[in-house]
């Protein structure tokens, strides 16, 4: 613990109450009584629930295949914060996502104690917390708050042990049980943390003072100690709290999405984008290998609940394309943990019979599939197609051949290709060739044959094999083609409508969002009229109890036609899944299922980024085709990426206003091309280009204009 009094550097660190409709602090009088629904605070390296007494690192399972799960670590910032009864305080409980911070605040007549704790957004192997008490009158009698801490220094995923004290802090560090495969990895897990007392004083004759609590945990000794030690530095100069705060500042000038409309609609914009925000790698972080991100988070994924803190297609449809639109490197550190775990795709690919790699259904260290319900891990193999169109969105956007040429990115690609080759089967009555006996996203149809969205995705990881292929000038099979070519994608003819496999019939009950997502994020070529059949056909038929992100993909899909009305209809529906106060998603509006449910919150981020402003990934473009709604004044776009150049958007019911703020490369220089007219308007560094509402799209600039 280190105390210091206020003064110029402490008055920066202190929490200023923001105007209640500010729609990126939420706060409450009371906290929910479902302890899943508290705050959490994150970063791509450790994250836990307030109050919560155990916590979770990246990487870190406990368990063999079947029983893997984040492994438990006791957390020593579970501390609770409270004042003698005679003052009867007034409280609130808040979550500020401009800083990443919770505060809790109690006001008594004549002082203000102050709680707030934060995972640092920079320094990512710690978390801190903070006590602060400051004198609202000039009475000079001293004021004590109570700190009630529960922290036991043991886990039944590690064998934990004390080690010597290191500068004033205890220090425990233990090794995880039982690996994930035999001769797997065993993290070591390194905790230093400064002790808590029972209470804190302000004496009489101080005005005001805080009192700083750090955590650091890594995998190693030399690690922590430098961890630690970099905090306690930050601390005596009075700049810990600061570092953090500046680091969501600058993420948030990179990444802002701003909506003049309905303040629930603003609220559930920032906290989506904070707890996303949270889970991604801070800018410029290199010194750990990140391990992707599950369903719900590094704050939830104990054995038993919110899925063991897998991961699945939510990472890598649902959460990634919100990340690579605004920060590519986040985005390629999620590839790279498909890299890194690619020996286990190959290893499940052979243990089922096929060449190539399929990638595990449940992820966590190796790449092995861990999912403990076999049926899925065997069946649910459109993983395979989620993870390559990723890798492909990802060098659509970048032009990145780097990671494919030296960085193993070709590898992956290539053996998802290998596997949809021997996967794949010919059928000679219909002269094309099928997958069996698979599981569709739509999980309430188990061994189907011919999923739609299944083959549709295998074909289109084949095309952008192939195309890839041509750019490394690597020579690739014929059966390649010959698959992508003749690869069946279920069409009925007569309705003129996707039917969801082999022997689907109208009116069957669906899981959740599947056929729609031919049209997105999968780009399936097909007329309008297919598209709205499609819309039309399976959303009366689509489970209202099912997953969070479901209805963002209608939302999707109206906006793609103009039907805004219907659009906002569906969007409607994801707010049944979002808790008060501190905007939590559940994975089912009934509460059941993950908390702080990031699937859901992507799949509503793309509604809002890639539905009303129609953003598309493509080939040779980033497209737009914009639709506001009638609640919807203005949809400010801050700083999307494309070809290393940053790009703010503005949309209103008259016009788009296009602003470079960031080009990376002189010799890539952009233009925004107009559907209608042809009319090319070129981009410049720090000028805005503004025109009446239009579809069209950004490129880079041909040579021949020069």
């Amino acid at each position: 613990m280190l105390s210091r009094r206020g003064g110029s550097s402490n008055s920066r660190s202190q929490y200023i109450p923001m105007p209640e409709n500010d729609p990126a602090v939420f706060t409450s009088n009371t906290l929910p009584s479902d302890p899943r629904l508290l705050v959490t605070v994150t970063n791509a390296y450790v994250g836990t629930r307030v109050y919560r007494d155990i916590l979770h690192v990246n990487g870190v399972y406990n368990g063999a295949v079947g029983d893997t799960h984040r492994a438990d670590i006791p957390s020593p910032i579970n501390v609770r914060m409270n004042v003698a009864a005679e003052d009867r305080p007034s409280e609130t409980f808040s979550l500020d996502t401009r800083t990443g911070t919770y505060v809790h605040m109690i006001q008594c007549s004549g002082y203000t104690a102050t709680h707030k704790i934060y995972a640092h957004h920079s320094l990512v192997h710690l978390l801190a917390f903070s006590i602060t008490i400051q004198k609202s009158t000039l009475e000079p009698q001293p004021i004590t708050v109570n700190l009630q801490a529960q922290f036991t220094p043991m886990s039944p995923d590690l064998d934990l042990h004390r080690k010597a004290d290191f500068q004033g802090a205890h220090y425990l560090c233990g090794k995880t049980l039982v690996p994930e495969v035999e001769g797997g990895p065993q993290p070591t897990v390194h905790m230093i943390w400064t002790p808590v007392p029972q209470s804190v004083t302000l004496s009489g004759e101080e005005k005001e003072k805080s009192w700083e609590f750090l955590t650091a945990i890594a995998e190693s000794e030399e690690d922590v100690k430098r961890s630690f030690s970099e905090g306690l530095s930050l601390i005596l100069s009075g700049a810990l709290y600061e570092s953090h705060t500046q680091a969501w500042v600058e993420l948030w000038e990179g990444c802002f999405v701003e909506v003049d409309g309905p303040l629930p609609l603003s609220q559930a914009i920032y906290g989506c984008l904070y707890y996303l925000l949270s889970a991604i790698p801070s800018l410029g972080s290199s010194d750990f290998l990140f391990s992707g991100i599950s369903p719900g988070g590094l704050s939830n994924g104990t054995q038993g609940e919110d899925y063991w803190g897998h991961v699945f297609w939510d990472q890598d449809t649902w959460m990634y394309p919100n990340i690579l639109i605004f920060y590519p490197e986040a985005a390629r550190a999620i590839l790279k943990y498909r890299i890194r775990t690619l020996e286990g795709a190959l290893y499940n690919a052979k243990e089922q019979g096929y060449k190539g790699a399929k990638f595990p259904w449940e992820s966590a260290a190796t790449g092995r599939e861990v999912c403990p319900e076999k049926v899925y891990g065997d069946q649910e193999i459109h993983i395979n197609g989620d993870v390559m169109l990723a890798f492909e969105q990802y060098y659509y956007i970048t032009q990145d051949l780097k990671l494919f040429q030296q960085e193993g990115g070709w590898d992956v690609v290539r053996a998802i290709a290998q596997f949809w080759c021997s996967r794949v089967v010919w059928n000679p009555e219909e002269q094309n060739y099928h997958i069996t006996g698979v599981l569709p996203p739509d999980e309430y149809h188990f061994a189907v044959d011919n999923s739609v969205y299944t083959n549709a995705i295998a074909q289109r990881s084949l095309s952008f094999a192939i195309d890839l292929s041509s750019q490394l000038h690597i020579p690739i099979p014929e059966e390649w083609k010959e698959v992508a070519m003749k690869i069946k994608v279920p069409f009925d003819k007569s309705r003129a409508y996707h039917p969801e496999f082999d022997g689907y019939s109208p009116g069957e009950p669906v899981k959740q969002a599947d056929v729609v997502l031919l049209g997105f994020p999968l780009l399936y070529p097909m007329d309008p009229e297919v598209r709205r059949n499609d819309l039309e056909m399976y959303e009366p038929v689509t489970d209202p109890q099912g997953p969070a992100m479901t209805w963002s993909m209608f939302a999707v899909g109206w906006l793609e036609l103009k039907e805004a009305e219907r659009a906002q209809q569906q969007l409607a529906k994801c707010f049944g899944n979002i808790t008060e106060p501190f905007k939590i998603w559940v994975e089912n509006c009934d509460g059941s299922g993950a908390v702080n449910f990031l699937t859901g919150m992507g799949g509503f981020l793309q509604a809002i980024l890639f539905g009303y402003t129609g953003f598309r990934i493509t080939k040779k473009s980033l497209k737009f085709g914009p639709v506001c709604s009638d609640d919807i004044k203005e949809l400010k776009i801050t700083g999307v990426c494309y070809l290393g150049s940053k790009l703010n958007f503005t949309f209103t019911k008259e016009k788009i206003s296009i602003k470079v703020t960031k080009s990376l490369s002189s010799s890539t220089m952009l233009e925004a091309v107009l559907a209608g007219t042809g009319k090319h308007l070129p981009l410049n560094e720090g000028q805005c280009v503004s025109f009446p509402i239009a579809a069209g799209w950004i490129q880079k600039v041909s040579v021949e204009i020069f």
